[in-house]
């Protein structure tokens, strides 16, 4: 069984229609980064659907949307799935996709596979790039060490990936993403509380611009204008720019 879905732009999955930003369910963006063969599509999945599926096309980079509820709110989710990242003469080989993705994105997993060390070798290096993609601003991490029911060839002990994750300040699960979903499901449901708590604390204005594309053309000021004229109109309410 295969299941593929298409990479989408972030305002054709953005839930709530033409209504008003503040009827919408809250929007957190979780891209899953790691080396290639680590499981992140697996993992993506399961947290999606609860589900483990086997065989997988090639990731190219897809955008996977569903609504859960934390903490008694219901929020729209969207993981950003990605290809996987490898090190090249000592530093990370990241094309623009996978960095556009990281900045995109409110929180991050990071994955390894505990039988592949050089998965767990780009844990750092992962990190410390998301906090350069991130100037200032400290996005919630979690690091997984996925593949737990593999010990007759594990490469990394669970240990080495709780001690690296408590040097850089991150939250470690180790799951099996083939057997269950709990701790799968802690992960992104941790990650979830974060982002949302982070969303409730900054100012109306913020949470209001967080819910569309942030624009890249010359014009940005333009742009912004328009959309707070448009949305204005639709709440009956008088914006100043």
């Amino acid at each position: 069984m295969r299941l593929t879905q298409s990479m989408c732009t972030i305002a054709e999955c953005a839930p709530g229609g033409d209504g008003p930003a503040a009827a919408r369910p809250r929007l957190v963006k979780i891209a899953v980064v790691g080396g290639s063969g680590v499981g992140k599509t697996a993992l993506v999945v399961r947290f999606l659907t609860r589900r483990f599926i086997g065989d997988y096309e090639r990731n190219a980079g897809n955008l996977y949307s569903r609504h859960i509820q934390v903490d008694g709110e219901m929020l729209a989710i969207q993981v950003q799935d990605t290809p996987g990242v490898q090190i090249h003469e000592h530093s990370l080989d990241c094309n623009e996709q996978l960095n556009r993705c990281i900045r995109w994105a409110d929180a991050l997993v990071i994955v390894f596979s505990i039988t592949d060390y050089k998965s767990f070798e780009l844990l750092s290096h992962l990190y410390h790039h998301v906090r350069q993609l991130h100037p200032g601003n400290m996005v919630p991490v979690v690091i997984v060490a996925n593949k737990a029911d593999l010990l007759h060839i594990k490469e990394v002990e669970p240990q080495q990936g709780l001690q690296l994750a408590n040097m850089l300040g991150c939250t470690f699960y180790e799951v099996s993403v083939s057997e269950n979903s709990n701790n799968v499901f802690n992960a992104f449901h941790l990650l979830c509380k974060e982002v949302n708590k982070q969303q409730i604390t900054s100012t109306p204005e913020r949470r209001r611009t967080s819910l569309i594309p942030r624009p890249k053309s010359p014009n940005m000021q333009d742009l912004k204008r328009r959309f707070k004229q448009a949305l204005s109109a639709k709440v009956r309410t008088v914006t100043s720019v």
